[in-house]
């Protein structure tokens, strides 16, 4: 999830109790101002009505265009002193005018005239429906926190994007970055000192990894030189052995077997130090390359190489497949997939090659399914063949990794298939 994502996410979390506190404090707050101005309005009418009654004047007429009403009642003293002399409560109230009952804010109120009769006035005045005032309410602040919300989002993002510029150059500078290659310096067009100390630190830590990636690119050659050296002069020396030398069959046999493992020892070398260079990066050239092309080529070459084994092959092969790779890389990838598949097949095998849908798929018959979570690490060997050094698989995983390409192993209908796929 990306970092705007998260706090566009925090901030509508944050928004929402805050607009519902706020609504919920509005409504009380505009009901308690609303029933307040009421009570003063029916306060001041119950006045006007108390005094024309003791005055003898003339009472206001229910129906003379104001919305509020009132009834006298006469009471007793005993029904004054039981009641509340000032009491404000809501109700409906009948509308005779229209006929039907609305609610009304009413003051009930008790008074005594000039010959101490005791009088219950009420006096009410329609208001509003509160079920309408609160779905209103609700409607406006939904209303308003989404205005609100977007507008705060947009303001956010826009100064976001805008302050964590230089944290998107670094990134982009980073995803382009090549160890090796002939990279730009690390963009520190910033005066905020955080995203400064930021890309000096990112600097300092390239200039390490390019230090030590130099320092290995060097090592492999110098191990690769030293390591190949001694090797070839014993292999020569064994030789020279074999040739100048009477040995009896005994002999013979052991030398043998020594010029086999120096050779075998050699292969792990090379192929040892060609993963450190996939490892390292250090096949940055690419070109076109046929992968169709390259298979045909292989399939010719093992044909031979096998021939004793009696390998047959099935190959399912468009007129061409160009992909952009490393030539070397690309022909690492199919030799050692095709390889694998003749090594461990039994004599008289067939070896399936398909090339569909961007998929190379190289298949064996075998026994049993290998350890999906091992089969392509190195030196596993789900069962020793003659000729393996458990690295090819290897290899072929590490050119897929160079590459972001999917590789896959799956045992279907008794044949081991590996398959890499291309975007």
């Amino acid at each position: 999830m990306k970092l705007i994502l998260r706090i566009a996410l925090r901030l509508s979390a944050v928004l929402l109790p805050l607009l519902a506190l706020w609504a919920g404090l509005f409504y009380y707050a505009l009901m308690g101002r609303i029933r307040e101005e009421t009570d003063d309005a029916l306060w001041d009418y119950s006045e006007l009505i108390i005094q024309r009654m003791l005055g003898g004047e003339r009472l206001p007429q229910l129906n003379e265009g104001s919305n509020n009403s009132y009834s006298i009642t006469p009471v007793d003293s005993l029904y004054a002193s039981a009641h509340p002399r000032l009491e404000y409560y809501d109700a409906e109230v009948y509308i005779p005018e229209k006929e039907e009952t609305e609610p009304a804010r009413v003051m009930t109120t008790l008074f005594q005239d000039e010959d101490g009769l005791y009088y219950e006035l009420k006096v009410a005045t329609p208001t509003f429906e509160k079920d309408e005032l609160l779905a209103t309410i609700f409607g406006w602040m939904i209303f308003l926190y989404l205005v609100l919300l977007v507008t705060v989002i947009g303001i956010t993002i826009l100064v976001f994007h805008r302050s964590m510029r230089p944290l998107y150059d670094l990134l982009k500078w980073l995803d382009d970055y090549r160890p090796g290659g002939k990279n730009r310096p690390v963009p520190n067009r910033t005066r905020i000192e955080e995203f400064r100390r930021l890309n000096l630190a990112a600097q300092q830590a390239v200039d390490r990894s390019e230090a030590l990636y130099q320092q290995q690119k060097q090592f492999i050659g110098n191990a690769s030189h030293e390591l190949q050296t001694p090797l070839a002069v014993l292999s020569g020396r064994l030789e020279w052995l074999l040739d100048h030398t009477e040995l009896t069959e005994e002999q013979m046999g052991e030398v043998l077997q020594m010029q086999r493992t120096l050779k075998r020892l050699s292969r792990l070398n090379k192929t040892l130090l060609l993963l450190t260079k996939i490892d390292n990066h250090q096949f940055p050239e690419s070109t076109t390359v046929d992968i169709a092309s390259l298979v045909r080529e292989q399939q010719e070459l093992y044909c031979e190489i096998f021939s004793a084994r009696d390998i047959h092959w099935s190959l399912s092969l468009p007129e061409s497949f160009p992909v952009q790779m490393n030539e070397s890389l690309a022909s690492v990838l199919v030799t050692n997939l095709m390889k694998n598949a003749c090594l461990h097949s039994e004599p008289g095998a067939e070896v399936q090659v398909r090339l569909e849908n961007r998929t190379l798929t190289v298949s064996n018959p075998g026994a049993a399914p290998l350890d999906q979570e091992q089969v392509f690490k190195r030196f596993y060997q789900g069962a020793k063949k003659e000729g393996s050094n458990g690295l090819g698989l290897a290899l072929v995983k590490a050119v897929a990794d160079y590459y972001g390409l999917p590789i896959a192993y799956r045992f279907l209908e008794g044949r081991h298939c590996f398959s890499v796929s291309w975007p």
